[in-house]
């Protein structure tokens, strides 16, 4: 935290993890994650935020860090200034984040699909086999996965083949309850847009089969999901994911306080088509931004950064 006299003026927070870069399992890195970076509006541009991003480099670097990572809209100004103009971060990853509304109506489930959800060790099984070798996989994904706010992981493939073998195509995620952490909320948004949110909401309630797109109440505290681990293979793996997405939909219309399902997707992977969102809700372009913390990390740290993303993008939830 950042203080003058007895007043808190910034805080800013910190995670290590040891995750897998370039060629796992032999290569390993343990990476320090900022997030969380605020200075109170009456002292900005006093070198509050950049004072607090180097105390937590050497906080990362007292503990073995090798590099250190961050993520930001892209139009933040300010943010890139300070990061990549000011404190040497590279542009590392621009992934997408979908955001979908959750409606009371339910999304229709394809009766040529099937779907099951997979135990713990299974999932973790198939990450590991498939999803490794993406940057930053977390080493721990089993911990991930064991998390009381992972819900489960699901797969999709087509009915009448068998999961037990190899489906001509399939698909999987996992869900992750963030609202049971903190709650979100929308504030100063214009009267016509409150306005809207509660006349659809009355619409739907009253003639459900005009099918007007219905806004969430944005206005008071609310939850979401987040959908992590999207992975798919073979040619009729899209419809696969769109599936599952409809079913997470479903599970989470069932929630008291759930209004949005967030995703997150490397900003190659095609899944993005798949993945149902509101463009006006979504961020097409979020940024990754990297910085190496060792001298001997340079060589690894230049390839790090050179090498063209992976299509599949495993985001740690837990961040």
């Amino acid at each position: 935290v950042a203080e003058l006299g007895n007043q808190l003026v910034g805080v800013i927070q910190g995670s290590i993890k040891l995750v897998t870069v370039h060629k796992p399992p032999n290569d390993l890195a343990k990476v320090g994650y900022i997030l969380g970076l605020r200075v109170s509006s009456v002292y900005r541009r006093r070198g509050i935020g950049s004072s607090l991003v180097i105390k937590l480099e050497e906080w990362f670097i007292a503990n073995d860090v090798d590099y250190a990572y961050m993520a930001t809209e892209k139009d933040n100004k300010a943010s890139v200034k300070l990061f990549v103009d000011r404190l040497s971060y590279v542009k590392f990853q621009t992934p997408t984040i979908l955001v979908n509304p959750v409606s009371h109506r339910l999304s229709r489930i394809s009766s040529n699909v099937e779907l099951a959800k997979l135990k713990v060790e299974e999932a973790e099984a198939i990450y590991r086999k498939f999803m490794s070798s993406t940057e930053f996989f977390p080493i721990d994904i089993g911990n991930i996965l064991r998390n009381k706010l992972s819900l489960g992981t699901w797969a999709a493939y087509p009915r009448g083949e068998s999961w037990g073998g190899v489906p001509s195509s399939w698909a999987m995620l996992s869900v992750w309850n963030s609202g049971e952490l903190f709650k979100l909320r929308l504030g100063n948004a214009p009267l016509s847009c409150l306005m809207y949110t509660k006349s659809s909401r009355l619409i739907e309630k009253l003639v459900p089969c005009v099918k007007l797109p219905c806004i969430p109440d944005f206005f008071r505290p609310f939850g979401f999901y987040f959908i992590y681990g999207v992975y798919r293979e073979g040619p009729l793996s899209g419809k696969l994911v769109r599936t599952l997405c409809r079913f997470v939909h479903n599970m989470a219309s069932k929630s008291k306080d759930c209004k949005v399902i967030v995703t997150e997707v490397g900003g190659s992977d095609t899944s993005r088509l798949h993945i149902p969102h509101w463009k006006s809700l979504s961020c097409p372009e979020d940024l990754w931004c990297i910085k190496g913390l060792k001298n001997e990390k340079k060589n690894s740290f230049r390839e790090l950064t050179k090498t063209p993303p992976t299509r599949a993008l495993f985001v740690d939830p837990r961040e």
